[in-house]
């Protein structure tokens, strides 16, 4: 037990660590591509759209792989290759001479990106089931406290240092943590049956699709991630066309973005403790509600106190939605098969980052950025109508399902 609180404390604060430096660079990606020619408006935002989202194309067709070699040797070996992955492509990044090289670079990280949710499946994977939205919850803190001051230290360096040092010194943190997952991490071997030499990836894939409850959970992760996603990498333009002066804008869109991550840190562990106690599909059933409600009216801010206000109240939400999400697939996924299951909810999350900026520059290209606040508020409408539905579904044990198969 002691171990599992020492790896945790670990996992906590390299969350944090990545977390914060891979955000730094979100406030200004728009603007990064800017210094890259003379584009048009439109021009840049598809194309931050689309660089934003390469990262997870790569990833998501890597996740299930990651999570099987997991299932056989740990998970510790996965983190280490992310983190030293992700710092030597984002130095890469700070020399890019144009958008094809970043957008290179970028898909190239995919391949080794998921430190965060492989450090959820990590802890998820040696916490007791009745205690996994609270422990979920608390790991998250460590991953949105990052996300807190990432944007506005990134904000403040970029205005200060140039561009390329927050590339480096991204880098350098990023790298630094693998380091520390290295040497502080004693993976704790859990006893499992040798089912990933049983079930084939096939037998798998097709019994998650089979089993109601996580089929549609991945399902609404997805739907989750494509909201959310859609309006990031436009965040900053947003930000742009509320205030008088533009010198200020990699700061203030910093801010913007790190409103939410505050509600999220004071409210996440919340929602993970409540739904350890009166279930989490209720709890995912409250979230998404609020989520539809509190997303429309940031499409009607004439100020930017007023965004950032209605940013921080969505936070609140926000924190509780993958967290509770993870639970229910740490519950319904067999521990011998855990990390394949896991990984295959990531490609879900990733799958809704590919599809999320590219959905937000096409509404935002054919409409107003605005129009994006509605088009996600649609998107969390949808997965609270599905969720009602597979709540009257009996319960299915996954493995029963992979054996009638096999």
């Amino acid at each position: 037990m002691q171990r599992q609180k020492q790896n945790f404390i670990i996992i906590w604060i390299c969350n944090l660590l990545v977390a914060g430096t891979m955000t730094m660079i979100m406030p200004f990606l728009s603007l990064y591509i800017e210094t890259m020619g003379d584009f048009s408006e439109s021009y840049v935002q598809k194309w931050a759209g689309i660089i934003f989202g390469a990262t997870f194309i790569t990833a998501f067709l890597m996740s299930p792989i990651w999570g099987r070699i997991a299932d056989k040797y740990g998970y510790k070996p996965i983190l280490v290759i992310n983190a030293t992955g992700l710092a030597l492509s984002i130095l890469l990044m700070g020399y890019v001479e144009n958008v094809w090289q970043f957008f290179f670079l970028r898909l190239l990280m995919g391949v080794v990106t998921g430190f965060i949710p492989t450090s959820l499946a990590f802890i998820s994977a040696q916490t007791d089931k009745k205690e996994a939205g609270k422990t979920l919850g608390t790991l998250q803190m460590g991953s949105v406290s990052g996300t807190l001051f990432g944007p506005i230290v990134g904000g403040l360096l970029a205005d200060s240092f140039g561009f390329q040092y927050t590339f480096i010194i991204t880098a350098v943190t990023v790298f630094i943590s693998g380091l520390i997952i290295l040497i502080g991490v004693t993976e704790v071997k859990t006893v499992k049956k040798k089912a990933a030499q049983i079930y084939s990836r096939k037998d798998v894939l097709v019994g998650i699709i089979k089993h109601p409850l996580l089929f549609n959970v991945m399902l609404i992760t997805s739907l989750i991630q494509i909201g959310n996603f859609s309006i990031q990498p436009l965040l900053s333009l947003y930000v742009s066309d509320l205030i008088s002066d533009p010198m200020q804008v990699t700061f203030l869109a910093g801010l913007t973005f790190s409103a939410a991550g505050l509600g999220n840190i004071l409210f996440s562990r919340f929602w993970g403790r409540l739904g350890d106690h009166i279930g989490y599909e209720k709890v995912l059933f409250i979230l998404l509600g609020f989520a539809v409600i509190f997303m429309i009216p940031q499409a009607w801010v004439t100020s930017l106190w007023q965004l950032i206000l209605l940013r921080l109240i969505y936070g609140t939400v926000l924190g509780g939605l993958i967290p509770t999400t993870t639970a229910l697939i740490r519950r319904e996924a067999p521990i011998s098969i855990q990390g394949e299951v896991m990984g295959y909810n990531t490609s879900f999350r990733f799958f809704g980052n590919i599809f999320g900026p590219l959905l937000g520059g096409f509404v935002s290209g054919l409409f107003s950025i605005s129009a994006v606040f509605y088009s996600t508020a649609a998107l969390f409408l949808i997965a609270f109508i599905i969720l009602y539905f597979i709540k009257k579904k009996p319960s299915v044990d996954l493995d029963d399902i992979i054996k009638g198969r096999s």
